[in-house]
């Protein structure tokens, strides 16, 4: 699994970035967790806004979302 945090490096994206970390490690799954900064890498997943939540390639969050949020959307991934 492939998991990609869409964003700039602002406090919402380091939040969701240990929260994906923190539901990863809580699940016991062998996962990739990629920070994506670079504005143009963002813009081809076509997100209006930062932070999101990108599993194996597919957007399934988006914004300020809570761990059991995150964790429940990896889960389910």
């Amino acid at each position: 699994m492939i998991i990609k945090i869409l964003g700039g490096g602002c406090s919402s994206c380091k939040v969701l970035y240990n929260n994906a970390t923190s539901a990863v490690r809580e699940l016991k799954i062998d996962a990739e967790i990629i920070k994506v900064e670079d504005y143009s890498e963002i813009a081809k997943y076509s997100v209006l806004s930062t932070p999101a939540l990108v599993v194996d390639e597919k957007i399934v969050g988006i914004g300020k979302l809570r761990y059991k949020k995150v964790r429940e959307l990896i889960e389910n991934a």
